[in-house]
């Protein structure tokens, strides 16, 4: 088990969701482990003194602290559903997610960690990019592709955050391509299997190797 790259991970981070959900897909098998964000072992700070999940040490030493670069790596090795398009609309796509979406989706979800900031404001911004996602829904029910592609896994996890926030008020927009294609992703076996819950790994722990055991 050595020979298998270490992975820190926060399992309702939705950075850490999407990085295990790439390493899943791929096939790579990884020694899991679990931390808590309060309680973060030396081990993950000393590999990526940031100190931010997911955090995936390769067994040659390389460190890879950032999610969609995680993806990458690992759809690199082995992509057997297609996700990388590599196109230009699907990079600029997940780039606003992880940007001006992501500011508004923090500033919502948590108001009082900032100064003078309304989160209706930040939610309304929000749901500029919540439009404009349900407009580019195929008749697949994807994003990008007549299946999920890269950006479909890259960005569901914050637009479940942000939907998760005031479930009732999400339900009742008249985004029903959006809507759908959230609770499709959810519902998914590769969702599942990503969510599956772990003990947070301390030092002389064994780490329990994670990997795809369901059909996707």
């Amino acid at each position: 088990m050595t020979d298998l790259p270490v992975l820190y991970s926060f399992r309702r981070c939705p950075y850490a969701m999407r990085a295990r959900m790439a390493l899943l897909v791929s096939d790579t098998p990884v020694r899991l482990r679990e931390v808590v964000l309060r309680d973060k072992p030396e081990e993950m700070i000393t590999a990526s003194p940031k100190g931010t999940v997911p955090v995936l040490v390769l067994p040659d030493g390389q460190v890879i602290d950032e999610s969609l670069a995680i993806m990458r790596w690992a759809l690199d090795r082995n992509d057997p559903q297609g996700w990388r398009q590599g196109s230009a609309t699907e990079s600029e796509l997940i780039a606003e997610a992880d940007g001006p979406f992501k500011h508004a989706l923090d500033r919502y979800k948590y108001p009082t960690r900032y100064e003078n900031v309304d989160p209706l404001q930040h939610r309304a911004a929000g749901l500029t990019f919540l439009d404009k996602l349900d407009s580019l829904i195929q008749p697949s029910g994807q994003l990008m592709d007549a299946k999920p592609t890269l950006a479909d896994h890259a960005i569901f996890p914050f637009v479940r955050q942000f939907a998760n926030n005031d479930r009732d008020w999400f339900d009742a927009l008249p985004l029903s391509a959006l809507q759908n294609w959230l609770a499709d992703h959810l519902a998914s076996p590769l969702f599942a299997t990503t969510m599956q819950k772990y003990p947070q790994w301390k030092n002389g722990d064994e780490e329990p190797v994670f990997a795809l055991d369901v059909a996707v």
